[in-house]
């Protein structure tokens, strides 16, 4: 493993990025990013970090507001993880997004900084839609592969790792990452990066016991309850759960300093 050359790092995204379902006792979210970023700071005495990342955010929202900003701070390091919002959405176009992925990674990489993208763990098993989700899904990854590969990106491949597969990955709504899913992405990114992560975050998990089929199904109309009806009620108003959220590091900062 190298040292640590990165002096600064914006990480750029929706509620993957923010941290959601890891939260920190005040209730904000921690999150792959901020393990990440807290690992490079330990090297390095003037590391700056900023998470640009709001939930909801969808992909048009988070090019236009997250990307120019995180251009103009120049950071060494750029994250940009985005599209997940938008293959839940009957507006979903693959060729707009696919056109916008290229474009953006290759604004990122032409500022010299060296950038992160990620191809999405599978999260259709645990979702209803599957036969639509999946197939959008699969053109978004394609398009993060490609994207990487012509412009030189790390490509964190969640996707091909079937330790995701594991429900403990996941949190209480089955679409955000659990505490010990963030960790396996960190300890992924960091990889990826040359720098020595925590062993135990790559460690997998050990799988709960499979309910019996009248408490899978009771735990079904539970989540459905209190995350999906949700979930539904804002798609058909409107509204967004990041509507009254703001970053939670908009500027670059020293890690131990809020943004």
């Amino acid at each position: 493993m190298r040292d640590v050359r990165w002096g600064s790092y914006v990480a750029v995204g929706d509620s993957f990025t923010e941290g959601m379902d890891d939260p920190y006792p005040d209730g904000t979210y921690r999150g792959w990013a901020d393990l990440v970023a807290a690992r490079l700071a330990a090297d390095r005495p003037d590391f700056r970090y900023a998470n640009l990342a709001i939930r909801g955010r969808l992909f048009p929202n988070v090019v236009d507001e997250q990307v120019p900003a995180a251009v103009a701070m120049k950071p060494d390091l750029i994250s940009f993880a985005a599209g997940g919002n938008d293959v839940l959405r009957r507006s979903f176009d693959p060729e707009s997004l696919m056109g916008r992925f290229d474009s953006v990674v290759r604004e990122l990489r032409s500022t010299g900084a060296d950038v992160i993208v990620f191809r999405f763990a599978d999260v259709t098993s645990r979702l209803p839609g599957q036969r639509i989700i999946g197939p959008r899904a699969a053109v978004l990854n394609r398009a993060v592969g490609e994207t990487a590969d012509r412009y030189g990106a790390h490509m964190i491949d969640l996707f091909a790792d079937d330790e995701f597969h594991n429900p403990v990955m996941w949190g209480q709504d089955r679409l955000h990452l659990s505490a010990a899913g963030h960790r396996r992405v960190a300890g992924h990114v960091l990889t990826a990066l040359g720098v020595q992560a925590d062993p135990e975050w790559l460690v997998p998990q050990a799988w709960l016991p499979s309910a019996r089929w009248l408490k899978a199904r009771a735990a079904d109309a539970l989540w459905a309850g209190r995350h999906l009806a949700p979930w539904v009620k804002r798609r058909l108003t409107g509204r967004s759960s990041g509507d009254l959220v703001t970053a939670k590091r908009p500027e670059l900062s020293p890690f131990g300093e809020l943004g």
